[in-house]
C-alpha cells in the first residue's frame, strides 16, 4: 500500500516571497512593512488550511477495510503519522494567528521579552517569531540547564 498524499514541509507556504527592502530611512514596521509580513502570515496560514482538508479527504478516501492485518497496520500507521503532521500544523496556524493579531495591534515584530525590534530578515525565517535573537539564545540556554 502506498501513501499517496503529497508530504510537505510546514515551512512550505510562507517561502514564496520577496524579501523585503527597507527604503533607506524607513521606519522600522511601517505600513509597507506590515502589509510584508500580513502577506506572508495570511498566504501560510492559508495553504496549512487547504492541506487540513487534502488530509480530511485523503482520509477518508483511502480508508479501507484490508483482510490482511498488514497492510490495515501499514494503513493506521500512516494515518496515524499523518494525524501527528495536522496536529502540528494546528498548532502552527494558532501561532500564525497570534502574530497576525500582534500586527494589528501594532505589537509585531517586537521582542516579547525586551522589546526592541527583532528584525527583518529573522521575521522572514520565522514570521511567528516573538523573541529578538539574544533572548531567543538566553531562553535557549535556560531550557538546556533545566534539562
Amino acid at each position: 500500500m502506498q501513501n499517496t498524499a503529497p508530504q510537505k514541509s510546514a515551512a512550505e507556504g510562507f517561502g514564496k516571497f520577496t524579501p523585503y527592502e527597507p527604503k533607506k530611512g524607513e521606519e522600522y514596521m511601517s505600513e509597507k512593512m506590515r502589509e510584508h509580513f500580513r502577506h506572508i502570515l495570511t498566504g501560510w496560514r492559508k495553504e496549512l488550511m487547504e492541506e487540513v482538508d487534502r488530509t480530511v479527504h485523503h482520509m477518508k478516501d483511502e480508508a479501507a477495510n484490508f483482510p490482511d492485518p498488514n497492510d490495515r497496520a501499514t494503513q493506521e500507521s500512516e494515518f496515524t503519522m499523518e494525524l501527528r503532521t495536522r496536529d502540528r500544523e494546528r498548532k502552527l496556524i494558532k501561532k500564525i494567528t497570534e502574530s497576525l493579531d500582534a500586527l494589528d495591534e501594532g505589537e509585531y515584530g517586537y521582542c516579547e521579552s525586551c522589546g526592541i525590534e527583532i528584525g527583518i530578515r529573522r521575521l522572514e525565517a520565522r514570521p511567528t517569531a516573538t523573541l529578538c535573537i539574544d533572548c531567543k539564545t538566553l531562553d535557549e540556554i535556560r531550557e538546556k540547564q533545566r534539562g
